[in-house]
């Protein structure tokens, strides 16, 4: 049996991004798809887990991985999403879900084994409590909280923020815990990103990424550790998160926090000024690293 350095488990999207002067592009996007290619690029051995209609297939396509790490069950929707930007940073936006897919339990992941569970979810009730608390028994758990605080208005699709109401009950069952600077202020009610991580740690997760367009902090109980984003453009804003995130914890399997935070927080910064799934190798984060941080 094969064992993963990570196991990504999440939807593949087909998203409208429309952006501030109304130009429209059509593409697949995801947590799963962003994190998976971050992770993969880096020589981590990773598989995506995912769901979606018999008819969106060509959607797996768009993942970087072997063919042989790619989990599929079929399901009766697939999720398309509508995200229209407001400003060039693309830190404004309306989000909208215009269909759900089903979501993932115990038997999508049976029998595929990781030293990591990452749970890349997009919106509310992607995944199960029981499913993390399952996978904790397993290996290590990274969640990313927008699976758990973004939600859905029924009627119209518009996608919404609400603090996680299974927060405390879940966090201890977290190692690696990733929000961006709203979705911290959400959870805590703050908008100091140090205090945020800290309220977050002291309920349970031992791991605090909070990712921000100037840099990405990190917080396990004892000290702050921060790297500022070096991107010379912003062409590749979308997945930043998502990025930045699979490449630190599947980094952290070999080294020390500060370390792999550089490593994380120079992938996403030459991830951002190409669109798509990051598609480099560890030599141009290196290099990268040489050229723009030290």
């Amino acid at each position: 049996m094969i064992l993963y350095d990570s196991v990504i488990i999440g939807h593949i999207t087909k998203d409208y991004n429309i952006d501030h002067l109304d130009n429209t592009v059509e593409m697949c996007g995801g947590a799963v798809l962003y994190s998976s290619a971050s992770a993969y690029a880096l020589g981590h051995r990773v598989a995506a887990v995912t769901k979606l209609n018999a008819d969106d297939s060509d959607r797996l396509l768009s993942l970087t991985l072997p063919k042989e790490d790619i989990y599929c069950s079929f399901c009766e929707k697939s999720v398309v999403m509508r995200n229209k930007y407001f400003t060039p940073d693309k830190e404004k936006r309306d989000s909208r879900c215009l269909s759900k897919a089903t979501p993932f339990t115990l038997e999508d992941i049976n029998g595929i084994e990781g030293k990591i569970y990452h749970f890349a979810g997009l919106v509310n009730g992607d995944f199960p409590n029981e499913l993390i608390i399952e996978c904790s028994k397993k290996a290590p758990v990274a969640v990313d909280v927008q699976g758990f605080v973004r939600n859905v208005d029924e009627e119209s699709g518009k996608m919404f923020y609400r603090d996680w109401a299974d927060k405390e009950k879940m966090l201890p069952y977290i190692t690696y815990l990733k929000t961006d600077a709203a979705e911290a202020e959400i959870l805590t009610g703050t908008d100091d990103r140090k205090k945020a991580a800290a309220i977050l740690h002291s309920l349970g997760a031992k791991e605090i990424v909070i990712t921000h367009n100037t840099e990405v902090l990190v917080y396990d109980g004892s000290e702050y550790y921060t790297c500022p984003i070096k991107s010379r453009n912003l062409s590749g804003r979308t997945g930043r998160g998502d990025t930045t995130f699979a490449a630190y914890i599947t980094e952290r399997l070999q080294d020390g926090i500060e370390e792999s935070l550089l490593f994380a927080t120079a992938t996403v910064s030459l991830k951002m000024e190409t669109p798509g799934p990051f598609k480099g190798t560890r030599k141009d984060v290196e290099n990268y690293i040489r050229g723009f941080y030290r």
